[in-house]
């Protein structure tokens, strides 16, 4: 049967989601370990998006196929019961055999958090970017308008050796600041390797007067991730959504 599963997980102590041969701290890794001991055998969990290492999750999804026949209640039980404790399966339920968590996802929504005042903040440090500077958020909202639609987001990709469309719709880019936090909410159809880290990156350059609003059109005109600005820290970002048409 195929499951898919909405999971839920801190990244601080994780080298990302997709299970690499030198490590064995990784969210696919340890997913895969559970199942394959439930299942006796090799068990491989397909995920939406790859996640770096630091970067958080409330709604990543996967699917994955299994020989025994589990109810999704105790699937999700029995995982729990196992899996480390910044880790969580919140929702299983069984879908058509032809359903792929990544390749079936059309949107997506990640934030971004950082404070934005001197504060530690210190039950929420591990989820939030120690930015501790003031920013101009008019002039930041400004600047995300020239991101909405779709675009060829070339300058926000980390992948230099890209070769697939680098083109990508961004619906709608939101900011909120409360209590020295602010949260900037990125939805779209999907994203590239690092680029809402850069995006992030080149919104408080605006935000701390370096560049200006108008200048987004040219970088996203340059194709080039030397235009853009750097790539915020990954502890501030959350996958928190995504998202399929009518199973």
């Amino acid at each position: 049967m195929n499951y898919k599963m909405v999971i839920q997980y801190d990244g601080t102590r994780y080298d990302g989601w997709q299970k690499q041969g030198n490590t064995d701290r990784t969210i696919q890794g340890r997913l895969e370990q559970v199942l394959s001991r439930m299942e006796g055998e090799e068990i491989e969990i397909h995920g939406a998006g790859r996640t770096d290492a630091g970067v958080h999750a409330k709604g990543q999804t996967a699917n994955v196929k299994l020989r025994t026949e589990y109810s999704p209640q105790e699937l999700q039980e029995t995982m729990n019961r196992y899996l480390p404790e910044d880790i969580e399966v919140t929702e299983v339920t069984v879908v058509p055999e032809r359903f792929h968590s990544r390749l079936n996802a059309v949107g997506k929504t990640y934030s971004y958090r950082l404070s934005v005042d001197r504060r530690k903040h210190v039950f929420e440090r591990k989820f939030l970017y120690q930015y501790g500077r003031p920013l101009n958020l008019d002039a930041m909202r400004e600047a995300a308008g020239y991101f909405m639609g779709t675009h060829d987001f070339r300058s926000f990709c980390a992948n230099r050796r890209m070769k697939k469309s680098t083109v990508r719709t961004i619906s709608s880019i939101n900011m909120k600041e409360e209590d020295g936090i602010l949260t900037i909410i990125f939805q779209g159809d999907g994203f590239l390797y690092h680029m809402i880290r850069i995006l992030v990156g080149t919104l408080l350059e605006v935000g701390e007067g370096k560049r200006s609003p108008d200048d987004m059109e040219g970088i996203l005109e340059a194709r080039d991730r030397q235009a853009a600005g750097p790539l915020a820290p990954a502890e501030g970002l959350t996958l928190e959504e995504v998202y399929y048409q009518k199973i």
